[in-house]
């Protein structure tokens, strides 16, 4: 906002940047706390357990519905449903946040608003991870109905989501592709007897979990993954591929076999960060050439900042020092460690990782944090331009605008917070009729296994899905997102 006083009589300049200061502070008054913390009384039913009356609570909460939030309000109570075992419900709820990311378009009123305020003013467009998760939960809910006809079109809708990627980052060590996605597909795949397909889906999540998943997150190919790979390509008759990926995973006498029908267990292990904020001090100096560097000498952090006007550099190299907000992610470490499934006739199988959403959303942030510094370097530098501006007409009037100025400095701490921690997962071969299993997870304390006990009725060649939701987390880490 820039006002000149040559045109405006004091009075009127006083009025209007004291109604818009007033209008501003109503607005962020209330939102000084983090995202989790405006929210908590959902988040404390929901991380408790009592997901009816986190659902009540959500449900009451029309405003989100339509406001700069409703792509998280739409994916919690897809997901929330989802657990609770109302998968039509969950669908619908999902889809609107699926619809939302397709039809997202910039509101650039709202986006110049967020460089004299805070990138709050905004609409939450979503995390491309998050957007994938809204399509693995709408599959996963189809898979639990026996519809695989249709958890297939969400297969469709996650690998033009992940052509997306692949077009929006170059870098290998950007996340452009997700390992579990293309498992998932795979899996889909194979249930329906596609086994053409599902190959090449798992081949294509073995080259990502051997090039970015172990680079990035030191996630390894697990191993149900290579078994599938080889029983796939056996009965596609894909011979050669098949004997190469045998010496490749180190299984030459490995000799696949079909059971009468077979159980997929998803495990949603603990809940994901929460994106918080965290601030610095900047000083700035002049560089010459018109333009000026912000340094942070604790943090040994400088960066250039080009100016067009050098009356634009002298001003802003008179502030000297000023404060501006960024995200992180504070992780919510997993109260359980491991866990194994134990079948009828007591053979185990290991749930073995296969997506770490945690690690994933701290590497999204850390992409973009040379994005996120130029934005709030750049809105700290245009408003207190504006502060400096008023100042020269009236000293009063620009010191309450520098108040606002740090009122309304904050980072942008949405996100989707009840997605879990990692997903693992087993293949359990069943036998035709009833099947009891034994399903135990190990926490990260003395307190011992936790088990559950549960019964499958499998027809026989059917693939039946499960999914098991543990909300239980440790205190959150305070990490910084995104170090430089």
């Amino acid at each position: 906002m820039n006002v000149d006083p040559k045109k405006f009589p004091k009075p009127a300049i006083r009025r209007r940047v004291v109604s818009f200061c007033t209008s501003i502070f109503l607005l962020t008054s209330f939102s000084c706390a983090n995202y989790y913390a405006q929210h908590y009384d959902f988040n404390k039913e929901f991380e408790r357990g009592d997901l009816q009356k986190a659902l009540a609570t959500l449900q009451k909460n029309t405003d989100d519905e339509r406001g700069k939030t409703r792509f998280i309000h739409f994916a919690n109570q897809g997901l929330l449903l989802s657990i609770l075992g109302q998968y039509d419900e969950s669908n619908a709820a999902l889809e609107k946040a699926f619809l939302f990311g397709e039809d997202y378009r910039v509101n650039y009123f709202h986006e110049a608003a967020s460089y004299f305020t805070n990138p709050n003013f905004t609409v939450y467009k979503g995390e491309d991870h998050e957007h994938l998760m809204v399509l693995y939960f709408k599959a996963i809910n189809f898979l639990k109905m026996n519809r695989p006809e249709d958890a297939l079109i969400e297969c469709r809708r996650l690998n033009i989501r992940l052509n997306q990627l692949s077009d929006k980052y170059t870098s290998e060590k950007k996340f452009q592709q997700d390992a579990f996605v293309h498992t998932l597909m795979g899996i889909i795949y194979q249930s329906t007897g596609d086994y053409n397909n599902a190959f090449i889906a798992y081949r294509n999540a073995v080259n990502v979990y051997e090039g970015t998943y172990d680079s990035l997150f030191g996630i390894v190919v697990p191993e149900q993954l290579k078994i599938d790979l080889l029983n796939t390509a056996y009965w596609t008759g894909f011979n050669a591929e098949f004997e190469e990926y045998k010496i490749k995973f180190s299984k030459e006498d490995y000799v696949p076999a079909k059971p009468e029908a077979e159980l997929v267990f998803f495990w949603h292990n603990g809940l994901g960060p929460i994106k918080d904020e965290w601030s610095v001090n900047f000083a700035i100096n002049p560089s010459g050439d018109n333009a000026v560097v912000f340094t942070n000498d604790m943090l040994g952090f400088s960066f250039p900042y080009e100016v067009k006007e050098k009356e634009d550099q002298s001003r802003l190299t008179s502030l000297q020092l000023f404060r501006v907000a960024f995200p992180r992610y504070l992780e919510r470490p997993t109260y359980f460690s491991s866990a194994v499934i134990e079948s009828s006739d007591s053979v185990t199988y290991p749930l073995e990782l296969s997506e770490d959403i945690s690690k994933v959303a701290f590497l999204s942030l850390k992409q973009r944090m040379f994005q996120e510094f130029s934005k709030g370097l750049l809105r700290a530098a245009l408003k207190k331009a504006t502060e400096q501006s008023i100042r020269k007409d009236d000293e009063r009037l620009g010191a309450l605008i520098g108040l606002m100025n740090v009122i309304t400095e904050q980072a942008d701490t949405r996100n989707w917070q009840t997605l879990p921690h990692n997903i693992l997962y087993a293949r359990v071969p069943l036998k035709e009729g009833a099947n009891d299993i034994r399903f135990t997870m190990q926490s990260v304390d003395t307190k011992g296994p936790v088990t559950y006990p549960f019964t499958y009725q499998a027809k026989k060649g059917q693939t039946l899905f499960h999914t098991f939701s543990s909300l239980e987390a440790l205190p959150p880490n305070r990490i910084y997102g995104g170090q430089f």
